[in-house]
């Protein structure tokens, strides 16, 4: 049987799809599988024909894109493999939208991804709940559902006994209304000073624009090891999105002991199991979040079953091999 040998053509736009390209070609390489990135600008998303196509490698022979990625760099005469990170086109989107949003991914995205998904030779959705959404978009019914995977040899947890006191949250991610960071101060508030939150900095800054109460600290920009060690020295991830594809952060939280405080919402059940790893709360209610929050903190005993059960979780659903070997499987489908 031929190996495959994957070409991946990408728009590196500071997303999680950026994130998630790096680590599985990185994951395939060390695997033996041959594979490579062509890291376009942003401008490739919405200017395309501002950028020039880029060749591909004489050895690929599969190339894996985003669903976003303009026609013009798509190569004929190879099988292509399509992952959707998220629906744009989700009804339950709309109020965290601009009007200029609105119309550019109806008119702009919409068409790029309904032709992906025609010429794919396999589409990919990284939740069901993202299947479900293409397939209301779209009316594609065959989608491969393959979770998100994380590193769960780099993301592990310390010896732990007892939560921190103050009873000690952190927050990753960008600041944006679908995120749900508009609920973080008035949580924290709500908590008072037997909390602390600790959040990372936003890549433009957004952060600056929410009022936080003092018991909240900035922990910049992090990566590699400092993030990790930031997963490790908290108590429980506080993660009120409102719409998720299948997150990175949450996964790599419970790779690192962490309980999930989070929305039940979109795919977040997919990831956190109520009342076992992390609790899921009402969306937008913060009297919910703080009151579960609260009882966690008092009761070390369930805190640290879920920091066990989180770890669990990760490495048996999430670990980053189980989604590479799912690809693999597919890369070798499509060449048949």
């Amino acid at each position: 049987m031929t190996t495959p040998r994957v070409w991946f053509p990408a728009i590196r736009c500071g997303s999680g799809a950026d994130v998630f390209t790096e680590r599985l070609c990185a994951a395939l390489n060390a695997q033996g599988i041959r594979a490579e990135i062509t890291w376009l600008p942003h401008r490739a998303e919405y200017a395309p024909w501002s950028v020039p196509v880029p060749k591909p490698p004489a050895w690929a022979n599969v190339v894996h894109i985003n669903s976003w990625l303009p026609q013009r760099f798509v190569p004929p005469g190879l099988p292509i493999v399509v992952t959707v990170h998220s629906s744009v086109h989700d009804p339950a989107l709309l109020p965290y939208k601009s009007r200029l949003q609105a119309l550019y991914h109806k008119h702009w995205i919409h068409p790029i991804e309904a032709a992906n998904l025609a010429r794919a030779h396999c589409v990919v959705a990284v939740s069901h709940y993202t299947a479900a959404q293409i397939e209301a978009s779209f009316g594609i019914r065959d989608i491969q559902v393959i979770h998100n995977g994380i590193d769960c040899q780099a993301f592990t947890p310390i010896a732990r006994t007892a939560p921190n006191r103050p009873f000690r949250l952190l927050y990753v991610g960008n600041w944006s209304a679908r995120k749900g960071v508009d609920l973080l101060g008035p949580i924290m508030e709500r908590l008072g000073n037997g909390f602390l939150l600790q959040y990372t900095a936003d890549r433009n800054g957004a952060h600056t624009r929410f009022r936080l109460p003092p018991n909240s600290a900035c922990l910049g920009r992090l990566s590699g090891k400092d993030l990790v060690r930031a997963y490790q020295e908290a108590d429980a991830l506080l993660f009120p999105s409102r719409l998720e594809g299948l997150p990175l952060v949450p996964l790599e939280a419970m790779a690192c002991g962490l309980p999930v405080i989070a929305a039940k919402t979109s795919s977040l059940p997919e990831v956190v199991e109520d009342g076992v790893t992390g609790v899921l709360c009402p969306q937008d209610d913060v009297a919910a979040f703080a009151a579960q929050i609260g009882r966690l903190a008092e009761n070390p005993a369930a805190w640290c079953a879920m920091r066990q059960t989180a770890r669990q979780r990760a490495t048996s659903r999430f670990d980053e091999r189980v989604m590479v070997h799912r690809y693999r499987e597919i890369y070798g489908a499509v060449m048949d």
